[in-house]
């Protein structure tokens, strides 16, 4: 017994000691993980970000945007020669923007949509309950297209690392001999990416990573083109440090209420991703915050999805989640806030440059239980052990 207390204070004493250095430890790990997030409280928007940031221009997103969600290209469904069309414009746009191509066919990632078309559900018999449908002979080959273009990084290192800015360019097409053009979704995300890409690219010096501008195909279908990316990665999942994808930032109309000088950002606090748009929101007057229900809830309804579930901090941008013409032959062109919308993409581009010029990467939230899984997806794409 006396041996026993006389040992208690020491074993107390190791325990302290022990707890003192794990808290310690997390101390340090928490500050190295904030490192980005201080660095994007502390951006200056120095003269060559303020010439890329002006660059951004609601007229030219306007003229883009005004061909994309024309009836000429029947609503870009999936397959389809509207969506071709599409992709086409969008590559001229990367090329006159002076990116990098980066598919295996000049700006294009190709597949063969017969080989990666979600399956319909079979019919089944009435009475019988057997399936109806008849084996399908040989279908020709029908190419589907992302597009993708990239402006290499500055530093000697940094620059095979890489940052994505997406969006999907595909519609729903037509139905019942009505178009859905898909001006805001989205028309408007993809006109972005373009703009963005030019603003870069029109810049005298480079941030230190490279930033890769991607448009998908099939999100309509379910996020077919994103997947294809993650299954088929032009540029290494592993130095692929972040994502933001960019939806339905063109209306203001959202169905809870106006949104304006506004933006959400899906699973805003899963990742630093989210405060370092919120910082950069705050440098060029727009609200970046996170609605109460819709972040979490449509946080695995984008393209972003695809890379979160590969462990890549990845992240959507819109203004408004719903508003009255979503999925409607009324989502045209001339109901777009352009004034808005580019105000929103100078945002974007801020936060894509302060990801992109830092020696930092941004992190998982590992204290958020939702964002668990990506967490471990991370740690394994890094070859980390499992805790």
């Amino acid at each position: 017994m006396k041996k026993n207390s006389l040992m208690k204070p020491s074993y107390l004493l190791v325990g302290f000691s022990l707890a003192l250095l794990l808290q310690s430890g997390s101390a340090q790990a928490a500050q190295v993980k904030s490192k980005i997030a201080a660095a994007a409280e502390k951006q200056a928007i120095t003269a060559p970000i303020q010439q890329a940031l002006d660059h951004i221009s609601s007229e030219a997103l306007r003229g883009h945007l005004s061909f994309i969600a024309s009836d000429l290209l029947e609503g870009r469904n999936t397959p389809s020669r509207g969506l071709d069309l599409a992709a086409e414009y969008i590559a001229a746009q990367f090329r006159a923007a002076g990116l990098e191509a980066a598919g295996d066919d000049g700006y294009f990632q190709t597949a063969d949509w017969t080989q990666i078309a979600p399956k319909p559900r079979r019919a089944a018999n009435a009475v019988s309950g057997e399936s109806t449908a008849k084996p399908s002979e040989a279908q020709a080959v029908q190419k589907v297209r992302n597009v993708i273009g990239i402006l290499r990084g500055s530093d000697p290192i940094l620059k095979d690392s890489y940052v994505l800015i997406s969006a999907h360019y595909d519609h729903l097409g037509v139905h019942e001999g009505k178009i859905y053009t898909g001006a805001n979704d989205d028309g408007s995300g993809t006109v972005s990416v373009i703009e963005l890409a030019r603003a870069f690219a029109s810049m005298s010096v480079r941030p230190k990573r490279s930033l890769v501008f991607i448009t998908f195909f099939g999100e309509e279908k379910g996020l077919v083109g994103s997947r294809y990316y993650g299954a088929h990665p032009v540029f290494p999942i592993a130095k692929t440090i972040a994502g933001i994808n960019i939806e339905q930032v063109g209306r203001t109309d959202d169905s809870e209420g106006p949104q304006v000088a506004s933006a959400g950002v899906t699973g805003f606090d899963f990742s630093e991703v989210g405060k370092i748009l919120r910082e950069a929101g705050l440098k060029t007057g727009i609200k970046v915050w996170k609605h109460p229900q819709n972040s979490d809830r449509f946080f695995g309804q984008s393209d972003n999805q695809a890379l979160a579930d590969q462990g890549i901090p990845a992240h959507t941008v819109s203004v408004a989640y719903l508003f009255p013409d979503y999925h409607s032959p009324n989502d045209t062109w001339d109901k777009i806030d352009y004034d808005n919308m580019a105000k929103v993409d100078r945002a974007i581009a801020l936060a894509a440059w302060t990801i992109a010029d830092s020696t930092s990467v941004p992190h998982w939230d590992a204290n958020n239980p939702k964002a668990e899984k990506y967490l471990k997806a991370w740690d394994a794409l890094q070859g980390k052990p499992k805790q």
